[in-house]
């Protein structure tokens, strides 16, 4: 699905131990990383709030270290933040979630302090562009 001003994606990895990490070690050493969605954007054109609308649509926020068939802390729910305002309305985001009765199980997503982010290998950018079969 395409966000207008969404101006470019990245997909990679954030808040681990390792640098400079492939995708490899973030699956098979526990290097502690979380994969990502980096994500750029206009925000005179779409809010930081809509961007956090999508991201709880698009997947399950109740899930420990899972998302669909990817199992691993490496699949963990976050949302890293850069800055208080950031932090503020990804906690009001989170907060408004759970008291709207959507979802039984608590909301596992985590709200963090951004930490360095790496972008993974060129094969898993664009992945289900480029892996048509594949499911998400």
């Amino acid at each position: 699905m395409k966000t207008p001003s969404v101006i470019e994606t990245e997909v990679g990895f954030m808040g681990g131990e390792k640098e400079n990490p492939t995708y490899k070690q973030v699956c098979y050493e526990n290097t502690g990383h979380a994969e990502v969605v980096h994500i750029k954007y206009d925000p005179d054109k779409v809010s930081y709030e809509e961007l956090l609308k999508i991201f709880w649509e698009n997947h399950d926020p109740t899930q420990v270290d899972r998302q669909g068939p990817d199992i691993g802390e490496q699949y963990r729910t976050v949302v890293f933040y850069y800055d208080g305002k950031q932090k503020e309305l990804a906690e009001k985001s989170k907060k408004e979630l759970e008291l709207s009765g959507k979802y039984k199980q608590p909301i596992a997503t985590h709200i963090v302090p951004a930490a360095k982010f790496y972008k993974a290998e060129e094969y898993h950018q664009k992945y289900l562009i480029k892996n048509t079969g594949a499911v998400c």
